[in-house]
């Protein structure tokens, strides 16, 4: 019997394939523990809710963090999720 394991892929080579055009231009992924997962599509409920906490965020938050919003953050565990909001620290690069 013979057993087979599922291909995890480092960031460095998720880079890779997009730049390669493996993935649609409108496919939605992002790469978790490894694996290239793809991404739930966002109802008119998911959006509504997103903007009021938008809102409201932006106002605690003020200057004191950088508010991101679907974008990638790279994690040490090959990992480059797209959450709906992050709240980060400020950094001297803007990054």
């Amino acid at each position: 019997m013979s057993l087979t394991t599922a291909k995890r892929f480092t960031i460095a080579e998720y880079h890779r394939l997009a730049e390669l055009g493996f993935f649609e231009e409108n496919q939605r992924v992002e790469l978790i523990k490894g694996e290239i997962i793809q991404m739930a599509a966002k109802g008119k409920p998911h959006s509504v809710c997103q903007t009021r906490l938008d809102r409201e965020l932006y106002k605690l938050v003020g200057d004191r963090a950088t508010l991101r919003g679907q974008q990638p953050i790279t994690l040490s565990n090959n990992s480059e999720p797209e959450p709906d909001r992050v709240i980060a620290k400020n950094r001297d690069d803007g990054r």
